[in-house]
């Protein structure tokens, strides 16, 4: 694959910034994910290629934009509404009760 998702190695983007004492989590909504995570996969909704494969297929532009948490969290939003586990319209729902929009 060739995508904007493959960067391994592509120059132009800067210089990568490291924090000094970088925390594994910026939020308590990326923990969260991270937890969600063994539950897509132990709950057998994805496996890591469908996963991936849900990741490589945001937008360019959406994929650059957001942080690594965030592309798990709409990999898997995009999984769990295709697989029809949760409706577009109910995440949605529960996006607005958080005052969050979507992401």
């Amino acid at each position: 694959m060739n995508g904007i998702h493959d960067l391994g190695g592509m120059h132009g983007h800067g210089p990568i910034n490291s924090e000094a004492n970088e925390p594994i989590f910026h939020a308590p909504w990326e923990r969260r994910v991270f937890g969600l995570l063994f539950t897509m996969f132990s709950g057998g909704y994805c496996n890591v290629d469908e996963f991936r494969h849900a990741i490589e297929r945001m937008a360019p532009a959406e994929y650059l934009s957001t942080s690594y948490y965030e592309h798990w969290l709409h990999a898997m939003e995009t999984l769990l509404i295709e697989k029809g586990v949760i409706q577009q319209r109910e995440l949605a729902s529960k996006w607005a009760a958080l005052g969050k929009g979507q992401m």
